[in-house]
């Protein structure tokens, strides 16, 4: 085993340990002085042996001759250009690398899916036999496939093939994931001049939904213009209001200062049983929700269905987690980002009860709206 290979593990064993000292928050506070402990030790391994460890690797002169460089580059195109969709995943589905004729296949830029796990694509009883099918590839159970759907067109039928794909540097072996659409019809040459490929049949719940989204993309610009240049708030409750009820139950936005986060607007449901939870949302503090930190640190989003961390949006005053109280069934939490780094605010958006849960593609427009709300927000009168 190379030292990339040992330090590779040592590493996802040290994110294991964090994740659940993490968990550890919903423990009473006198069990919690021994996770204190816990905490403080983790760090310091981070500090005394990890940060050294990753300093050396570093240093070291990048492998391999010009030659097996330009072969890497070579390898990487032929992946680009293959006419069949294909991904490199890892054993719990995260995307790696994403070809151009997934990309079409899915709708999904790959830039946006790297990162974001390739169940998340599916319909949600296909989820788990994904990733259940990825994990024993990936520990060198053999190669197997299965078939899916994909949620922007769950009547299609899609063949997963997966093949465990070990590469040099990697501790774990990358799981390469070959997509093969069912359709009919004679062959057509996919977008791009890619022969081979033939076109699905036209998907109108799939046409609808695009269409759903374009509409709400329209009337955010439209209300983003309307806002007065200079008004960061005024630009957030319009954001707000847009997205209220159309897309998602709750919308709950938060502005970043220079050293703190203030909860800035709460829509959520009108009815009185829920009014409330409304009121203890708008009073609580955003430095109590750790999704909303780590978005504002972080500066990426976050898209979760059935989220398994309840303490992730913070508690009310009683200490219940507001995601349970609200029956959030899945969220979005996207960073409002600033050119040149850091962010202006934080914008989570909540679906509840038993309501579609937040797609890839919904997350993606999501994604580009609150870049425009970021951009409005700095606006400033001329």
């Amino acid at each position: 085993m190379t030292q990339t290979d040992e330090f590779g593990e040592d590493l996802a064993d040290f994110v294991r340990r964090v994740g659940e000292l993490r968990s550890a928050r919903a423990l009473p506070p006198g069990e919690q002085r021994g996770v204190l402990d816990a905490a403080l030790f983790e760090l310091q391994h981070a500090a005394e042996s990890l940060w050294p460890r990753y300093e050396r690797l570093a240093a070291r002169a990048p492998d391999g001759t010009p030659a097996d460089r330009q072969e890497r580059q070579l390898l990487k195109t032929l992946f680009q250009r293959l006419p069949l969709p294909v991904a490199l995943v890892d054993r719990d589905t995260v995307v790696r690398r994403m070809n151009a004729a997934a990309t079409g296949l899915t709708g999904m830029r790959a830039g946006y899916a790297t990162g974001r796990p390739l169940a998340g694509l599916l319909v949600s009883g296909d989820r788990g036999p994904l990733r259940t099918q990825a994990a024993a590839t990936a520990r060198g159970e053999g190669a197997r496939s299965l078939t899916v759907r994909l949620q922007q067109r769950p009547d299609e039928p899609v063949r997963a093939s997966l093949v465990a794909l070990p590469l040099p540097g990697e501790p774990q072996p990358t799981v390469l994931v070959v997509l093969q659409p069912g359709v009919s019809g004679p062959a057509a040459p996919a977008a791009g001049g890619v022969a081979g490929r033939r076109l699905p049949p036209p998907d109108l719940a799939e046409a609808t939904q695009r269409a759903g989204m374009l509409d709400l993309v329209d009337a955010m610009a439209c209300a983003l213009l309307a806002c007065p240049p200079g008004d960061a708030e005024a630009v957030l409750r319009a954001a707000s209001r847009v997205l209220h009820g159309r897309f998602a139950d709750w919308v709950v936005a938060d502005t970043a200062g220079a050293r703190s986060l203030r909860r800035a607007v709460v829509l959520g449901p009108a009815d009185a049983v829920r009014a409330p939870l409304v009121e203890e949302v708008a009073r609580q503090d955003p430095a109590g929700c750790p999704l909303v930190v780590e978005a504002a640190r972080g500066g990426s989003a976050s898209l979760q269905v059935r989220p398994e961390d309840v303490l992730a949006f913070g508690e009310d005053a009683s200490g219940a987690p507001v995601l349970v109280r609200a029956e959030v069934s899945s969220l979005l939490c996207l960073p409002l980002p600033l050119e040149g780094g850091g962010v202006a605010g934080v914008l989570t958006l909540l679906r509840t009860g038993a309501g579609r849960a937040f797609s890839m593609a919904e997350g993606q427009a999501a994604d580009v709206m609150s870049r425009h709300i970021a951009l409005a927000m700095r606006r400033r009168p001329a």
